[in-house]
């Protein structure tokens, strides 16, 4: 999977770098997606892509990526302001109606851009931060967790195949999802409680899976969500961590899904 690959009838630009991932199994989740050709760009070369022209080649974009962010290890990280031609690319490509997957680490991207989370429909605060003028926690993560997941709406098109819900084991996230701004596809059974996740910032100082002190409001049970921005359709899926995620067959029926439906192919 390479640079500058248009061989098909469905041509999607695919993002990642900013967070640690088993390459080629995530690149293998895109294998068996029949008419679908994945060109995967890595930022800081992705942020040329946030413009009509450079992305006109593509149907649809999927983030599997967290710009903004420099980790340092047992230290607070230290968050960029993306640049003034991304921020003015990115409003281009939502009012030429370029599509957009967000999947997992994704919901952590540029976290100083509050119109960034907007369009998401939310964000995952490595830091107390605060959304919407209002102060929040930290949010919480919990790697490995066998839940259930099943559809808020059996009519999308993004739940197409998978019947009366799957299981999945992956991490999951307790963190700001905007439920009174988007549509829910998918919700979990899982417990979004405090005493069920650790708290990121302490991960980042070296205290990984603590929440020893760290509180945080009870938690958004979806895990799938659409919004149309712009001309544009926004899918957000928050699964897919690891090999495990990726090799489940609903996984992956669920983000071909959402690359189709955010491209206005179904």
């Amino acid at each position: 999977m390479g640079l500058l690959r248009y061989d098909a009838p469905l041509n999607v630009l695919l993002f990642t770098k900013g967070h640690p991932f088993q390459r080629d199994a995530f690149h293998a989740v895109f294998d068996g997606m029949g008419d679908i050709a994945v060109t995967a760009v890595e930022h800081p070369a992705a942020e040329a892509f946030y413009s009509p022209d450079t992305a006109a080649p593509f149907d649809t974009i999927v983030c599997y990526d967290m710009p903004g962010i420099q980790f340092r290890p047992g230290k607070p990280p230290v968050f960029h302001e993306p640049p003034a031609a991304v921020i003015e690319g990115f409003e281009a490509l939502l009012a030429a109606g370029k599509g957009f997957v967000f999947l997992h680490h994704a919901l952590a991207g540029w976290p100083t851009w509050e119109r960034y989370a907007e369009v998401m429909g939310g964000r995952f605060l490595y830091e107390p931060a605060k959304v919407g003028g209002v102060d929040r926690p930290d949010s919480g993560y919990h790697h490995a967790v066998t839940h259930r997941v099943t559809a808020a709406d059996p009519a999308h098109p993004i739940t197409d195949g998978i019947g009366d819900g799957f299981e999945i084991t992956d991490e999951l996230y307790l963190a700001e999802i905007f439920e009174d701004r988007v549509t829910p596809v998918l919700r979990s059974d899982a417990k979004f409680e405090a005493d069920a996740f650790y708290s990121a910032s302490r991960a980042l100082r070296g205290e990984l899976f603590s929440n020893e002190g760290w509180e945080h409001p009870s938690g958004s049970d979806l895990v799938a969500w659409t919004r149309e921005e712009g001309a544009s359709r926004i899918a957000t899926f928050l699964a897919g961590d690891g090999p495990v995620a990726y090799e489940n067959p609903a996984f992956r029926r669920i983000l071909e899904n959402a690359i189709r439906w955010t491209a206005r192919t179904v």
